[in-house]
Formats: structure tokens, C-alpha cells, sequence
């Protein structure tokens, strides 16, 4: 679980290409601290298990179904990638819960700078789009961030400068693919909702459903 709060943007070192998977190594340095082989770490917002640890850099497996959902297999090296340890009992929660679990892939639409904010606008498909809401969260290559304005296939968020560069996004190019996250918690109330009786949600059914 994560926080879509990066703590650092790491350098993509080498990927190893397979048939249908690569192992991909990136240089970091402040998300190895405490990192041991078998940690996660949400790398532009996928979770992905630390397979070796090196001087600088750690490498991380990623199979044909996270290729096939997400935009990793787009990489190259050289590229920055967002970087995230997995949270900790004790870790602040800044963000939104993130399982790094990508839901789809999406494109971005158009970049405007208003001031000192970076305006970003995204295409996305409707698997994704129908848990978005306006003010609620999205996970963008790993990034928490509020939505700021909502049509029927787009979205759009208002980075402000510290996101701008803690984070790859404003590297972002109109046409470049993001990877995409909805917030959980609507998903989980969408099939709570499909499970409720008819005479709607009650105080009995959600304990007995765990809440």
C-alpha cells in the first residue's frame, strides 16, 4: 500500500526484454534506505518487488500482464520514474491509499501554465472514468492528485510547483501515456452497493460486510 506521495524521481539504468517480460533496474538512492530484496516499491505508480539491490539501484521483475496494463513497457533508459516505498504503520498519509494496482493506462490532452500552476488534461477509458469525481482522487504514474475539473472522457489536475518537481509529470508531452489509478474506496462501495439489500445500505450490513 502507498500514499501517491513520491519521494524521489529515479533514473531507469537498464531493462533486460524477454519474450513478454524485462527486468528493469533503476538508479535511486533515498527509497533504498531500509529496502530489503522482497520490499515493494511503486515505480510510476505500479507495485513492483525488489528482485536485487545493488550500490544505487535496485532491479524489480515486471511480467506480461503488468506490460500489457500499464505504460512501463514503454521505458527507456535514461527515462525518470516516480519512486515510492511502501507505506508504514507510522507513515503520515499525505495522499490517498494507493494499491499500486494500475486500473488502465491514460493520455494526456493538453498542458497549460496558469501562473505557477501546470494544468494537465487527460483522456481515459471508461473503467477508469467512471470512478473519477470531481475534488476526489487519482493516481497519475503514481502521483496523488485531486481532480480539479471533469468532462465524460477527460479529467484534468492543477499541479502546483513543488509536485512540478518532485515528480515526472511535468515532463509530460500532449500524446505521451500515463498510468492510472482510481481511488479504491469507490470501488469498494460501488460492489457494497451491489451487494445491499433493497431497502438500501444499513448500519448491520456494513459490519457484517467488515466496515
Amino acid at each position: 500500500m502507498f500514499t501517491g506521495i513520491v519521494e524521489e524521481i529515479g533514473e531507469v539504468v537498464s531493462l533486460k526484454r524477454g519474450a513478454r517480460s524485462f527486468t528493469l533496474k533503476v538508479r535511486a538512492s533515498k527509497v533504498l534506505e531500509g529496502t530489503e530484496v522482497g520490499d515493494s516499491i511503486a515505480t510510476n505508480g505500479v507495485c513492483l518487488t525488489v528482485t536485487r539491490l545493488s550500490e544505487g539501484s535496485f532491479e524489480a521483475d515486471v511480467m506480461p500482464e503488468t506490460v500489457e496494463r500499464t505504460a512501463l513497457g514503454r521505458l527507456k533508459t535514461g527515462d525518470g520514474v516516480n519512486l515510492e516505498r511502501a507505506l508504514s504503520l507510522s507513515t503520515r498519509l499525505g495522499g490517498h491509499l494507493v494499491a499500486g494496482h494500475v486500473d488502465s493506462t491514460g493520455r494526456l490532452l493538453d498542458r497549460r501554465e496558469d501562473d505557477t500552476a501546470l494544468w494537465l488534461t487527460f483522456e481515459a477509458p471508461q473503467q477508469v472514468m467512471r470512478y473519477v469525481v470531481e475534488k476526489g482522487s487519482i493516481a497519475i504514474d503514481g502521483v496523488s492528485l485531486t481532480v480539479a475539473r471533469l468532462t465524460e472522457h477527460t479529467f484534468s489536475v492543477s499541479l502546483i510547483p513543488h509536485t512540478q518537481g518532485a515528480t515526472t509529470l511535468h515532463r509530460r508531452r500532449p500524446g505521451e501515456e500515463v498510468n492510472l489509478e482510481s481511488d479504491m474506496i469507490v470501488k469498494y462501495v460501488e460492489k457494497l452497493m451491489g451487494k445491499a439489500p433493497s431497502g438500501g445500505l444499513t448500519l448491520d450490513f456494513l459490519k457484517q460486510n467488515g466496515f
